[in-house]
């Protein structure tokens, strides 16, 4: 069996936690930050756990992460 390509692009935007949950961050902090609030900001610095409703695609195009 030939192995399996991982997408380059999702493996960079995405890491695994201890208990193999996948961490992304927060989309929406590049630009236009002029009328976005300071906590809207803020809060954009944090990263997320990806919703358990995409994870089984996620997994699929990181299959070694």
């Amino acid at each position: 069996m030939p192995k399996i390509k991982t997408s380059r692009s999702a493996a960079k935007r995405f890491k695994v936690t201890g208990t193999g949950k996948l961490k992304r961050n927060k989309a929406y902090k590049s630009h236009i930050l002029t009328k976005k609030s300071p906590k809207r900001k803020r809060n954009l610095r944090k990263s997320a756990i990806t919703d358990s409703t995409n994870v089984k695609n996620m997994k699929k195009i990181l299959p070694y992460l």
